[in-house]
């Protein structure tokens, strides 16, 4: 990592002073670093908490970083707009640190920005503490492997729900929503045929576990959907650690390892 890199989180970390404002995720020479700040925005006489997670790649400056964003007060839809947003403006600037700038970048224009950004489906906002849930599901293999992963990013989508597949050993798929869209999401896994068997004849799944269903609480919102290729048990346990879910990885998760 760059002194760059390191200066600027170490103003970043004086600026964001306040207990947990700021939060060191992860630091290591081949991944580089990843810490979460937490902000209000203040707008129209209404606050607007947001999480930022940003993802500094070794090579930063150079390379922008990546960045989620989270927010109880905002639909998953819109923090999907903000992030693309921000990854854009990321891209424009000159190779040089730019978090400070980005971080007000985006509370000169969050009005804006969360104005022109709709919502397609029956979303809103995030559900209340009593509504969202997360749940965990073991599959126990995929032999159509792509196809297998375009299906559960589809009924994802179709019932918003968001969180992680995780594939590797062992596969994991990691959902968070309503409740009733995850009951219908478990249904669909269970009863359409999903996969292929050992003759290449297509097949339903019958080895998948429900590990848990739970209420999830509001502040640990996941925004998106995304698909991750673990190669090693230490790196399933960081992604759960980067998302805020180590408890829910020590209670149901390190039980299968």
């Amino acid at each position: 990592m760059s002194k760059d890199a390191y200066d600027e989180m170490s103003v970043l970390s004086a600026i964001y002073c306040e207990p947990d404002e700021f939060e060191l995720l992860e630091e290591s020479p081949e991944r580089g670093i990843v810490y979460r700040i937490h902000t209000l925005i203040e707008r129209n006489n209404e606050k607007t908490p947001l999480a930022l997670t940003f993802h500094i790649c070794p090579d930063y400056p150079h390379t922008p970083p990546d960045v989620s964003i989270a927010s109880s007060h905002l639909s998953r839809k819109q923090c999907q707009d903000l992030r693309l947003h921000l990854l854009e403006t990321a891209r424009s600037l000159p190779p040089e640190p730019m978090l400070h700038d980005l971080i007000l970048w985006l509370q000169e224009n969050f009005s804006d920005l969360t104005k022109t950004s709709s919502c397609d489906s029956a979303e809103i906002r995030p559900e209340t503490t009593e509504e969202t849930w997360t749940a965990v599901l073991h599959l126990d293999h995929m032999r159509s492997k792509a196809k297998y992963i375009k299906l559960i990013e589809k009924w994802a989508s179709e019932l918003c729900l968001t969180g992680r597949l995780f594939t590797g050993k062992p596969i994991l798929i990691l959902l968070q929503g309503r409740k009733e869209n995850i009951k219908e999401y478990i249904h669909l896994q269970k009863t359409v045929k999903v996969d292929v068997d050992s003759s290449g004849k297509r097949c339903k799944e019958k080895m998948m576990s429900v590990l848990c269903e739970i209420p999830q609480p509001e502040k640990i919102l996941m925004s998106t959907f995304e698909v991750k290729d673990i190669l090693s048990l230490d790196d399933l346990k960081r992604e759960f650690d980067l998302i805020g879910l180590t408890e829910l990885y020590k209670q149901f998760v390190s039980s299968l390892i």
